[in-house]
C-alpha cells in the first residue's frame, strides 16, 4: 500500500495553476444586446466586402480560345494528330476595344488530374535541389521514369517533369497588313520561393556536366540545362517555365501562367484590333478526352476574375442580417428574463 500511494505522488502534476487548472478565465457572457447587432454589423459588412469583390471582379477582363484541334473546323485540327510532328497552327481573333494592362497570358487544361497522389509524389526533391548523389541514384517514387531502358538515371525524374507542358506561342498584331510581334515577359513568373529557395542546380560550371551519364526525360525534346537558349540563368532547375508547371493544380480544370505582356507599345494593354497567335502544338490530350485553351487576362487588387467570392460574401452576409431580424423578433415576442 505504501508503494502504491508513493506512485501516486510521483505521478501528481505539480501544485501550480497552470497544472491544477487555476488559471484566471473569462467566458462571454452571450446576451440579446450583444448577439442581434454583432450579426448586423457583421452582414453588414460581409455585404460591403463582397459588393466590392463582385464589382471588381466584373471589370476584369477575359479572353478565352480553345485550340485542341477536335473539331475540323479547328485551325489546329490537322495538329490534333499525334502522329504530326512539328505542328504549327494560327488561331486569329480580335479585340473591340482596349485590354488594358499588364495583360497575363494563360495555358489552360481540362480534364488532367495533376492532383492526383502517384503523380503529385513523382518527382524527387533532393535531386532538384542540385543534389548529384540523386543523379546518379533517383527517388523511388520516380518510377517508372526513374531509369530508361538502358538502365541511366533520368534527370529530371518522376512523371511531373515528364509531362511538362511543351507548347509555345508568339503572339501578333496585324496592323496595315503585316505582322507586329507582341514582346511576351517570362521573367518571374513563377513562385520566388521555389526559384531562390527550394528548387537549385548542381554547383557545376558548367551546367551540363552535371547532367553526364544522365538521360533527359523520355517526352523531353532537350534537356533540362538547354531549356533558354537565350538566358543561361532560366536553365535546369530554376526556369521559369519548368517551375510553373511543377508547381501541381489542385483541380482537373486549370490554368497557369504562361507570359506577361508588359513591354513596348503594349505596356498599356493590348490596343482594339486583329491578331494572331501562332502555335507551336506539341502536347496531346485527346487521348485522355482534355481539352486545351490559352486565356488572356488582366488582374485587380483582388487577384482574378473570380465571382465566386464576392457571391460567397454576399450570401454570408445577408444570412446573418436575415438571422439578425429573426433572432430581433423571437426576442421581442418572447422577451426572455436574463437570469433563465
Amino acid at each position: 500500500f505504501g508503494t502504491m500511494v508513493k506512485e501516486e505522488l510521483a505521478n501528481r502534476p505539480d501544485n501550480t495553476a497552470f497544472t491544477q487548472q487555476r488559471l484566471p478565465a473569462w467566458q462571454p457572457m452571450l446576451s440579446a444586446g450583444i448577439v442581434i447587432p454583432g450579426f448586423l454589423v457583421i452582414g453588414l459588412a460581409f455585404i460591403g466586402i463582397g459588393v466590392a469583390l463582385f464589382v471588381t471582379s466584373q471589370g476584369i477582363q477575359v479572353l478565352e480560345l480553345e485550340y485542341t484541334g477536335e473539331q475540323r473546323t479547328s485551325p489546329c485540327y490537322k495538329c490534333s494528330d499525334p502522329t504530326v510532328k512539328d505542328c504549327v497552327c494560327n488561331l486569329e481573333f480580335s479585340i473591340t476595344t482596349l485590354f488594358k494592362g499588364p495583360v497575363f497570358f494563360y495555358y489552360g487544361l481540362s480534364n488532367y488530374f495533376q492532383n492526383y497522389r502517384k503523380y503529385g509524389v513523382s518527382k524527387d526533391d533532393q535531386q532538384l535541389y542540385g543534389d548529384l548523389n540523386n543523379f546518379k541514384s533517383p527517388s523511388e517514387y520516380c518510377a517508372p521514369y526513374q531509369y530508361d531502358s538502358n538502365k541511366k538515371p533520368i534527370v529530371p525524374c518522376g512523371s511531373i517533369a515528364n509531362s511538362m507542358f511543351n507548347d509555345t506561342f508568339k503572339l501578333y498584331h496585324l496592323v496595315n497588313g503585316t505582322k507586329k510581334v507582341v514582346p511576351f515577359d517570362g521573367k518571374g513568373i513563377a513562385w520566388w520561393t521555389d526559384y531562390n529557395i527550394k528548387y537549385r542546380n548542381p554547383s557545376v560550371s558548367p551546367l551540363k556536366n552535371a547532367f553526364n551519364d544522365t538521360v533527359k526525360p523520355l517526352f523531353w525534346p532537350k534537356a533540362a540545362y538547354e531549356l533558354d537558349p537565350n538566358d543561361p540563368a532560366n536553365n535546369g532547375f530554376i526556369n521559369q517555365d519548368f517551375l510553373v508547371w511543377i508547381r501541381t493544380a489542385a483541380l482537373p480544370d486549370f490554368r497557369k501562367l504562361y507570359r506577361r505582356i508588359t513591354e513596348g507599345d503594349y505596356a498599356e494593354g493590348l490596343p482594339a484590333g486583329n491578331y494572331v497567335l501562332e502555335i507551336g502544338y506539341n502536347y496531346p490530350v485527346l487521348s485522355f478526352d482534355g481539352t486545351k485553351k490559352v486565356v488572356f487576362s488582366n488582374v485587380s487588387w483582388m487577384g482574378g476574375k473570380n465571382e465566386f467570392l464576392g457571391i460567397a460574401y454576399l450570401v454570408i452576409g445577408s444570412l446573418c442580417i436575415v438571422m439578425s431580424i429573426v433572432m430581433l423578433i423571437v426576442y421581442a415576442k418572447f422577451k426572455f428574463p436574463d437570469e433563465e
